[in-house]
């Protein structure tokens, strides 16, 4: 079986154009959801972000007037799985070699820090070329923007991916003071875009790249990540 990384962001808070700040966290399900599936497979996962601080929980996601009835039990299993793991490992210690894909998940944070961390951006060029598979499922994509290469150039441009879309930020009343907007940001680096309903599972795959629209989407992305590993 495979080894997996999830990378988680470490912002706890968003700082908006007005001068606010947005408290922020990992989304339940964004985490609990892919583990889940990718230990069911039999896989090794580990975790990590920026100095191997540990997000707190977005409180968004574990209330189900928003984040759905099952959101309890990914709050349990996301909390059960970071405690069982320990302390986080710290993203400018860790080496794209011994992984057989990088996962990305969502919450705001990754349009805080992980956009722009250079440690991040080492290790999805080192996946990327040695054709490893890489996901990223709701604002997870931000993160994605962090892998220039050495000539500058964004090596995920051109590709397909799915994100957390314009749309829906407004709908979940967040896009008004937001320094920016995901899916607009992606496309003006040169993404290709594409997205389906709101808050409907949405997955895309564009070779060894993997994505997912929103919360909804983390396991049939985590799925499609599986399949791709057991066909390998």
């Amino acid at each position: 079986m495979g080894r997996i990384l999830i990378v988680m962001s470490a912002a706890d808070v968003w700082e908006r154009t007005d001068g606010s700040e947005y408290p922020t966290g990992y989304w339940a399900e964004e985490l609990a959801a892919p583990h889940e599936r990718f230990v069911g497979a039999g896989h090794t996962v580990d975790f990590a972000s920026p100095g191997g601080v540990l997000q707190p929980l977005d409180r968004h996601s574990a209330d189900p007037e928003i984040a759905g009835e099952d959101c309890a039990r990914h709050v349990a299993h996301a909390r059960r799985a970071l405690g069982d793991f320990g302390p986080l490992l710290k993203l400018a210690e860790v080496s794209a070699d011994v992984y057989d894909a990088i996962v990305l998940p969502g919450g705001h944070g990754p349009v805080v820090d992980l956009f722009q961390d250079g440690d991040l951006g080492r290790l999805l060029l080192d996946a990327d070329r040695a054709g490893k598979v890489v996901g990223a499922v709701c604002h997870g994509p931000a993160a994605l923007l962090s892998a220039v290469d050495e000539r500058g150039e964004w090596i995920f441009a051109g590709r397909r991916m799915a994100a957390f879309t314009d749309e829906e930020e407004q709908m979940f009343g967040t896009a008004e003071n937001a320094p920016w907007l995901l899916a607009s940001r992606l496309r003006e680096a040169g993404a290709r875009h594409e997205q389906g309903d709101p808050y409907q599972p949405f997955t895309v795959q564009d070779g060894n790249l993997f994505t997912g629209q929103n919360p909804a989407s983390s396991a049939p992305m985590a799925d499609a990540i599986n399949d791709a590993l057991a066909a390998g």
